[in-house]
């Protein structure tokens, strides 16, 4: 089992080019026998595809990643908000979920201006220099945050602007907490400004998710920022469970 999914990691980490069988064994320590018996039963499961050149993901993982996504409430009613917003209807617009050290992006909205830089449905990326990623640290405390980002692996250099220590990203978490929305300044992609806030969750025990933005950096001035945050927050008022922000009384 555990070789299996290791399979499956490689092939996730691949970015849909196709693996050779003898570069997966190499991956995870394996003989070409035994993978190859693996790789038969993932692909009798639909879990991978065999190409010419080598294995992909199959159509199954698919499937699940949608049954999975599926449970969260806020991302049926994301894309039709997106979709009315008068500015965030032309932005692409993503919602993403903390994951260790990391964001793991569930839904994206495309907006009229595609950004191929900018995280699919699917992608994971560093928390720390992400809009997304801060958002959702304002959830934790100062010593949560301390005890999960513990070394440099945790701050990757993405960009010249990338925060790179737990001061610096301290830093921004509190200021994050204090406005009320995240900001990444070219801190992921050179040129690409992200705003962020997070969704509550739905119901009792679901983790919160994020809700962001990317903006060509050029066009992030001050007044239209504050606009995108605007309906971000609308975003947040439409997108939350009404019974758990205002209970019933009695």
């Amino acid at each position: 089992m555990a070789r299996a999914l290791q399979i499956l990691t490689l092939l996730e980490n691949a970015d849909g080019e196709p693996m050779p069988l003898g570069d997966i064994a190499r991956g995870i320590g394996a003989a070409k026998s035994s993978t190859s018996n693996l790789c038969q039963v993932l692909e009798d499961g639909r879990m991978i595809s065999r190409t010419a050149t080598g294995y992909v993901l199959g159509r199954r993982t698919v499937e699940l990643g949608g049954a999975f996504i599926a449970r969260f409430n806020q991302i049926r009613e994301f894309y039709s908000y997106c979709t009315s917003a008068p500015l965030l209807g032309h932005e692409v617009v993503q919602i993403a979920m903390l994951d260790g050290t990391d964001v793991l992006y569930l839904a994206r909205h495309e907006g009229r201006a595609p950004m191929r830089l900018s995280a699919s449905i699917g992608s994971r990326f560093p928390a720390a220099p992400a809009a997304v990623g801060n958002a959702l640290l304002t959830t934790m405390t100062d010593a949560e945050i301390a005890a999960r980002f513990t070394g440099p692996q945790h701050f990757p250099r993405r960009t010249d602007h990338s925060v790179q220590t737990l001061d610096g990203l301290l830093r921004k978490i509190r200021l994050a907490r204090t406005r009320g929305y995240a900001i990444d300044d070219n801190e992921v992609h050179p040129g690409i400004y992200g705003v962020a806030v997070v969704l509550p969750p739905w119901a009792s025990g679901d983790q919160s998710l994020a809700m962001g933005a990317s903006l060509m950096a050029a066009q992030a001035s001050e007044p239209f920022v504050a606009s995108i945050v605007e309906e971000l927050m609308l975003a947040v008022d439409q997108l939350s469970n009404p019974l758990v922000r205002r209970p019933a009384d009695g």
